[in-house]
């Protein structure tokens, strides 16, 4: 199932973090993503402020639909989007399944 079909599940604080070959393999959906360490990271570049702001709206009301909320940084028409899951301090699969849907926002 593709990641922007699957729903954000709960993740423990035991639960480990995704493994390199785990995050490779689900990279290939999210390709404009930057993959660090422990986070992904996409920049996206409007033509003004409010469609920046409209943007970031939009991956408000996902974020609290999935319960799985990203870092952003906004720069007037800049929005700037950082995933990771912060309780395992790692990667899990849900940051690749919102960077998907975010994806589908634009």
């Amino acid at each position: 199932m593709k990641l922007v079909e699957q729903k954000c599940q709960v993740i423990g604080k035991d639960d480990a973090p995704l493994a390199s070959k785990e995050i490779y393999n689900l990279s290939t959906e999210i390709s404009a993503w930057y993959i660090g360490k422990n986070f992904i990271k996409r920049e996206y570049k409007f033509d003004n402020f409010r469609q920046a702001m409209d943007f970031v709206n939009k991956v408000a009301v996902l974020a609290e639909e999935q319960d799985h909320h990203p870092d952003i940084s906004i720069f007037y028409n800049e929005v700037e989007l950082t995933f990771s899951t912060h309780k395992i301090g790692g990667l899990s699969l849900n940051d690749f399944i919102m960077a998907a849907k975010v994806d589908m926002l634009k």
